[in-house]
């Protein structure tokens, strides 16, 4: 393979492990939001169901969206998803404030050890279709590599998106403590996130107005170092301005 495809498989890489490691952070706050009722012992098991969950979930959807990701409908869906979701979570993070109290408020009932573990298990669903996503929508215009096909995906593409997907998982189970830590003390950084995720959506859009059936942009316009150069750059501008804008919380001072 030539230096430069690893280079570019490997920039990629790194930017799915650094957004899979907010979203996990996020997705990790919401599922210990809806266990903190339950005892420590069925708490512990019903975050071990989640985590399997997520790893099914997450393997299931790479594998069926390998099949569809080059139906333009398929990938139109996927746009609006992940453009939805961005916009959503900032409006309701921004204009309504604390999305998690509403989600706090709903665990006052209480579930009992297997309603929640069935409502963690249709937040891993969610979760997962968020998360490949934004991984497919990264890695579809990857140059293909002579790696074998997996499902309907350059085997390059699956590996990646595979071992980004996998990375989260990890994350999610050691790391999000770090993450949500992080997310506490500088709050704008996820908005930052899922400002990154509407720009992957608008990535897939570009990539859906290119298909051969569609032909609203030139076909390789989505696959051009012009437009690739474009979408990195505003997706670190992003991520940086993320970072510099938030102001770090501080915690307030014991009298």
């Amino acid at each position: 393979m030539e230096i430069s495809i690893l280079l570019e498989y490997g920039w990629v890489l790194l930017l799915l492990i650094a957004l899979e490691g907010l979203l996990a952070a996020d997705n990790a706050l919401v599922l210990a939001i809806m266990v903190k009722h339950l005892p420590d012992e069925q708490r512990k098991k019903a975050l071990f169901y989640g985590l399997a969950g997520a790893f099914v979930f997450r393997f299931a959807s790479l594998f069926a969206i390998s099949f569809l990701v080059n139906v333009w409908q398929v990938q139109a869906i996927g746009a609006l998803y992940l453009l939805f979701i961005a916009f959503n979570h900032i409006l309701r993070k921004v204009v309504f404030k604390k999305r998690t109290e509403n989600v706090e408020e709903d665990k006052k009932k209480k579930s009992g050890f297997w309603g929640t573990v069935f409502k963690v298990e249709l937040a891993d669903i969610a979760f997962a279709v968020d998360s490949i996503l934004a991984a497919v929508a990264l890695a579809v215009t990857l140059p293909n590599t002579n790696l074998p096909n997996i499902g309907g995906l350059d085997g390059g593409k699956f590996l990646v998106i595979f071992a980004g997907g996998l990375i989260g998982l990890i994350i999610m189970r050691f790391a999000a403590n770090m993450f949500v830590r992080l997310l506490h003390s500088r709050p704008g950084l996820e908005i930052a996130a899922f400002l990154i995720v509407g720009w992957v959506g608008v990535k897939l859009s570009v990539y859906t107005l290119s298909h051969p059936e569609l032909a609203v942009l030139p076909e390789g316009f989505a696959k051009s170092p012009g437009w690739k150069i474009t979408f990195y750059v505003v997706l670190i501008l992003i991520a940086v301005g993320g970072w510099f804008l938030s102001k770090e919380k501080k915690e307030p001072a014991h009298l």
